[in-house]
């Protein structure tokens, strides 16, 4: 979508358009969130009949600048001996150096230049190349890791973490985790919304930390999380116990071999399930199990990915699924990408 070439404003950042990171620092918020939310509904029209009506205005970030709690970085060792640190570009080899990042949080775009010292200083001599993950929480606390085996590991005590709805849901450097901390309150309202509120039993597959489990467990009965990787489900684990969530499980293993048994041994209950699959979107078995789960009373399908996510709702729409609503959140400011909620309902 085309947009409005006379509000065009002057970047923040002195390397925008070179590093590739940011797409829209030269739009005003507003118009950023305009383009973003026309673009979406030209790629989910492509593939799904749904009509443009039922796609929300794009849920805003609550900072523009400065909210990304994850960034990856790349140290590379140069012929001359000396090194680059900095992005990568989309397109192109060369390492962007960098000194601070206005999409990053305070904490680590002030970091940046102690980093590059640190991660140069601990490089390897046969290292030629290193990603480097950087993370901060709530607390403002940094992590790196990204050289050298087990880097990226963390004790319990030093766990990173975010409060959503009075509740600590902790992470690391090695689990997936939402990169902008500050949207996921509004996140959990719009859920908590469209599903009507308090229900019986929530599944929550691709589980993860248990971002959702967790934060959701006020308004669930039951609630029954999936998640394929040992340390996350591990973590995930840990915050239940955390928080004495009786009423909580967390099933260790992939989606596509326990969602079946899980959807049978739920009876005649009719779940509430949230799938937030990785970025290529569901496998061709998970999206034939879902599919097949008529007896739900809801799915949510969180993407960050409009194309795949085009593709699946596209399957569901010819099972005689039915897409209600589609919200789109900015969790990633500034650049292309979106976080889009899609809530769907089984053939009547």
């Amino acid at each position: 979508m085309a947009c409005n070439e006379s509000v065009r404003v002057a970047p923040l950042c002195p390397i925008f358009g070179a590093c590739g990171g940011c797409l829209y620092q030269d739009l005003p918020y507003e118009e950023e969130l305009r383009v973003k939310r026309g673009i979406l509904i030209a790629t989910l029209s492509e593939k799904t009949a749904l009509s443009p009506e039922i796609v929300s205005p794009v849920v805003a970030s609550p900072a523009a600048y400065y909210s990304r709690s994850r960034v990856d970085l790349t140290l590379r060792r140069l012929r001359s001996g000396g090194f680059a640190f900095g992005f990568m570009p989309l397109m192109g080899k060369k390492v962007i150096e960098v000194e601070a990042c206005m999409i990053a949080r305070r904490e680590i775009s002030d970091f940046i230049p102690a980093l590059g010292a640190a991660a140069r200083e601990k490089m390897p001599a046969d290292y030629n190349n290193a990603n480097i993950v950087v993370k901060t929480g709530d607390d403002g606390r940094i992590f790196w890791g990204g050289i050298g085996r087990r880097s990226l590991s963390m004790k319990s005590e030093d766990y990173l973490w975010t409060e959503i709805r009075g509740r600590r849901i902790h992470y690391s450097l090695e689990t997936f985790f939402q990169a902008n901390l500050s949207i996921l309150p509004r996140l959990m309202d719009v859920i908590e919304d469209i599903t009507g509120g308090k229900d019986n039993l929530f599944l929550d597959l691709y589980s993860g930390v248990g971002l959702f489990g967790i934060s959701l467990a006020d308004l669930f009965g039951r609630i029954i999380m999936i998640e394929e990787h040992p340390v996350s489900a591990e973590i995930a684990a840990y915050n239940i116990a955390y928080h004495k969530l009786s009423h909580a499980e967390i099933h260790s293993g992939s989606v596509e071999n326990l969602l079946p048994g899980i959807l049978t041994l739920c009876g005649n209950e009719r779940p509430v399930a949230m799938i937030d699959p990785p970025r290529k979107g569901l496998s061709q078995s998970a999206l034939a199990t879902l599919i097949k789960a008529t007896q739900l009373k809801a799915l949510l399908y969180l993407s960050c990915h409009p194309e795949s996510l085009a593709r699946d709702l596209a399957e569901f729409e010819k099972a005689g699924w039915v897409i209600e609503r589609v919200v789109p959140f900015d969790f990633f400011p500034k650049t292309r990408h979106l976080e889009i909620l899609a809530l769907l309902r089984p053939p009547a």
